[in-house]
């Protein structure tokens, strides 16, 4: 049976800001006060870190003025990764250990769709290298990963999905496309379009979101695998995957147009580099690119990447190592783009939303963002291309936020990264 929560706007934030106050210099930042107070008050992890420009980093608190209702759709999904709906009201949903489902409307999780083979964690088993994909590894934070529909869905029933595949000496990102039956049940014409290069042997920063863009290119993130002295500097290699924004056409192919095609010593398929571990990527109604990467700590960033460009991970990033140590003792550099915002402390993201429903008219325009360690859903209000603003939703069910969509009917759908995870849907309270 599902379960309703009903939460008002205030009940749904972590903390709103007060009143506006005067604008004056904010002592918290030193940042150039915006005529009230940020939301974010704890103590940076890098507080000598200065933004490159006003509202960069801790908006102001903005709040919803609708109540909210917030209904469990399902239960008992297994680390569900991503959520993507289907136009008959159902959902697809990814398992991280290697399976796919469909949630019908009404709640009712459906059997694990056939032509994927889970694996155990950690390795390779008998049976899955059998199925119609190469083996899933589901180390670490790998494992089955992103789900998006084909634009062309309502004829070709095609769907395209990001996974950890296992691969002789390790692992690595790789793309696959198939046709899902009119039934549900089963994926044919399973084929891997886009493979992450180099392999490594770790489970970590696998990216990955997919989004096609409107003229129908598909976009992929890819994390930079870690491994601060081997795998990381290969963010700012045109010859390597990691770290990297790829476009491809959904067949696989490179498109012409691409910023680094035919050019000697690069990956043709590169859209943007200097990255560090993309799980978060949505365009806005303008058709703009907008990802959300993880930092070290104290470095999340929102980007808008532009063909071509660097976004200067590691030699120019905001936060610091994990150790506390620093990362680059600079925040900026030439030949490199600054970030639209970040969070110190982080939000630790996963996927992401532009919502352009009629449910919430407050609501269009506004980037919304799942947090995992944070355990909230971000929403940024967004001016001429900067965060005017920030909220903070389901701070109260202390659920991871894995992905979060709008369904056809304008409500928001997020899924909770747990080992009994929640499919919940976030609508007006009646």
């Amino acid at each position: 049976m599902k379960r309703v929560h009903f939460v008002t706007a205030m009940a749904a934030s972590v903390i709103f800001a007060a009143t506006a106050c005067a604008q004056k210099p904010d002592t918290r930042t030193g940042e150039s006060g915006r005529g009230c107070e940020p939301l974010e008050t704890r103590t940076a992890n890098s507080p000598e870190q200065k933004p490159a420009f006003a509202g960069q980093t801790r908006a102001c608190g903005v709040k919803t003025a609708a109540a909210i209702e917030v209904t469990v759709l399902a239960k008992g999904l297994d680390r569900p990764w991503a959520v993507e709906p289907l136009p008959d009201g159902s959902f697809l949903v990814t398992e991280k250990p290697g399976r796919m489902r469909i949630v019908s409307a009404a709640g009712k999780v459906g059997e694990p769709i056939e032509g994927l083979t889970p694996v155990a964690q950690g390795g390779v088993t008998a049976e899955s290298g059998q199925g119609g994909l190469p083996p899933i590894t589901a180390r670490g934070q790998g494992g089955l990963l992103d789900v998006a529909l084909s634009p062309a869905f309502a004829k070709d029933r095609t769907i395209f999905w990001s996974f950890s595949e296992q691969r002789e000496g390790g692992s690595g990102t790789s793309v696959a496309r198939g046709v899902l039956s009119a039934d549900g049940r089963k994926l044919s014409d399973v084929r891997v379009i886009f493979r992450a290069m180099p392999t490594y042997n770790n489970g970590l920063h696998f990216g990955s979101r997919l989004a096609f863009a409107p003229d129908g290119k598909l976009f992929i993130t890819l994390g930079d695998r870690f491994d601060l002295r081997t795998m990381r500097p290969l963010a700012q290699s045109l010859e390597a995957h990691n770290g990297k924004v790829v476009r491809i056409n959904p067949d696989g192919t490179i498109p012409t147009d691409n910023p680094f095609a035919g050019k000697e010593g690069a990956l043709g398929d590169i859209w943007s580099i200097g990255h560090r571990n993309l799980q978060s990527a949505v365009f806005d109604d303008r058709g703009r690119l907008w990802t959300v990467e993880h930092g070290a700590r104290g470095g999340d960033e929102l980007n808008m990447p532009e063909k071509g460009k660097n976004y200067g991970w590691p030699v120019a990033t905001y936060g610091e190592e994990y150790s506390g140590q620093p990362i680059s003792d600079i925040t900026a550099k030439e030949g490199t783009e600054q970030p639209v915002y970040y969070w110190d402390p982080v939000i630790a993201p996963s996927g992401m939303e532009f919502y352009t429903g009629a449910a919430f008219p407050e609501w269009k325009g506004n980037l919304f963002v799942g947090g995992l360690a944070s355990q909230r859903l971000v929403r940024l209000v967004m001016k001429d291309g900067r965060v005017a603003g920030e909220e903070h939703l389901l701070t109260d069910r202390g659920s991871r936020i894995r992905d979060v969509r709008q369904g056809p009917d304008g409500f928001l759908y997020v899924v909770t990264d747990e080992s009994n995870g929640e499919l919940l849907r976030i609508a007006p309270k009646k």
